[in-house]
């Protein structure tokens, strides 16, 4: 069994752009896509951005128990990760990178306390997170505030990460998570 690397972040807090960044920089890495009940925005590819999964299939998938975690993070939107993600991927001999919600991550670390380490990305505050959230310019003024409510809660388990990362400076942030996980890996 290979290891795993979970990165975790309130919405917005830059996670997804620093798992990309990882990607390129640290060959033994490998993406898993989670799978997710919610609608494909315009620029997301299905099986690159995510496994896009009808709610009744997801409904399905996790009555058969394919998935390591799941969560259904807002009403009828679920997210989890398959089972098969990981297998595929310790089978090409690669270390297994998540870019997770927080709930997510502290699942997959407890599966696996001694294989995976879980990197928390702090925000530098709520009002950058939300500012962030805003010039995506995909959330309602509704979702926005779900979300910053959601991302409050986040940071309160922050403490149940191995490391905390703030993301003040997105270089630097980068460069310093990159060596935390070379030093895990090997």
């Amino acid at each position: 069994m290979g290891k795993l690397i979970v990165i975790s972040a309130p919405s917005g807090a830059g996670k997804t752009s620093i798992v990309n960044f990882l990607l390129k920089q640290i060959e033994a890495l490998s993406f898993s896509v989670s799978a997710c009940s919610r609608a494909r925005r315009e620029n997301e590819k299905d099986g690159i951005d995510y496994h896009f999964l009808a709610m009744e299939e997801f409904q399905q998938k996790i009555k058969k128990g394919d998935f390591l975690e799941w969560e259904e993070v807002y009403k009828n939107q679920y997210y989890g990760t398959l089972k098969s993600e990981v297998e595929r991927i310790w089978r090409k001999g690669k270390t297994v990178i998540f870019d997770l919600d927080v709930i997510g991550g502290i699942n997959i670390k407890e599966q696996y306390p001694n294989k995976c380490l879980s990197i928390f990305i702090m925000p530098p505050s709520l009002t950058i997170l939300e500012e962030r959230l805003q010039k995506r310019g995909s959330e309602s003024a509704d979702s926005l505030q779900k979300r910053i409510a959601k991302a409050e809660r986040e940071i309160a388990k922050s403490e149940e990460f191995d490391k905390v990362i703030l993301n003040d400076d997105f270089s630097m942030v980068c460069r310093h998570t990159m060596k935390v996980i070379q030093k895990f890996i090997g």
